[in-house]
């Protein structure tokens, strides 16, 4: 395999290990949602559902797609794994789609990819769930500000006869403006109580006695330093410098777990009948 592992020190911490592989070819075209995702093959012989730095919500969403993602996975979530795409314009004048065309041309360098779960199919509120799992996922979505899990948009995936949570690019919403975060991040959270999994979640309390301690400051600088530098020059806020937006970040959601956690106790409100 000509994949490589990046692991690069920045912030404070180490850099999460993210793979980097190379798009050999753009497979199709997967219309859904204005990040109109990809299906790519790799260098590595994988196919990834693409996310690209051009299409027309930005950066941002890839930067929430990588946070958010990863953890998940560190609190034991099951996300497909995340890799950094490395997309050469060159490859657009292969695709008879003009409008696919521009959107390589538009997104040279790294672009975020997922794991591309074959056979997988879209969960059904009907199915049901272990209830400790369905309140991890809760609290995991009110701690990123998770607006795109609900009965309409589950993001949630049923592979292998497990749960898998994917597309998390509408998360971390304040990062498009930066404005008073620290604020934000002491803001109850009342998107929760659209939630999917909330009608099947035993208590969201409990949940947080159980993954709140393992967020920590280590960890979350850890994420972020594996965002590319790339994803985050794109103008949002004051900042100038991919430390400041990474530290933005950390503090934020650092932020959000500080106790008394609100978003927690919005949850189990909005849980109760």
């Amino acid at each position: 395999m000509s994949a490589t592992t990046t692991a690069i020190e920045r912030c404070a911490g180490q850099a999460v290990p993210i793979r980097t592989v190379t798009a050999t070819r753009y497979v199709t075209a997967l219309r859904e949602g204005g990040s109109m995702p990809g299906l790519v093959e790799a260098d590595d012989d994988g196919l990834y559902v693409v996310k690209f730095r051009g299409a027309g919500q930005g950066p941002r969403v890839l930067v929430a797609e990588l946070i958010a993602g990863e953890l998940g996975r560190a609190l034991g979530l099951l996300v497909p794994e995340i890799v950094i795409v490395e997309i050469d314009p060159a490859l657009a004048p292969a695709e008879p789609d003009s409008e696919i065309q521009e959107l390589l041309a538009r997104s040279p360098g790294p672009n975020l990819g997922l794991d591309f779960l074959p056979g997988a199919l879209a969960y059904r509120p009907t199915t049901e769930l272990d209830p400790d799992l369905a309140a991890r996922i809760v609290w995991f979505d009110g701690l990123i500000t998770n607006v795109d899990r609900t009965a309409r948009n589950v993001n949630l995936l049923m592979w292998g006869k497990r749960l898998w949570l994917i597309d998390h690019g509408a998360a971390l919403y304040v990062h498009f403006t930066w404005r008073d975060p620290a604020a934000h991040a002491r803001r109850p959270f009342p998107r929760i109580a659209d939630h999917v999994l909330l009608p099947q979640a035993s208590s969201i309390a409990a949940a947080d006695e159980q993954l709140a301690p393992l967020v920590t400051p280590g960890l979350l600088e850890g994420i972020v330093a594996a965002v590319p530098d790339a994803w985050l020059l794109d103008g949002a806020g004051t900042m100038q410098r991919p430390e400041e937006h990474r530290r933005a970040y950390v503090d934020y959601l650092l932020g959000r777990l500080r106790a008394p956690r609100p978003f927690v106790e919005e949850a189990d409100r909005a849980r109760r009948p």
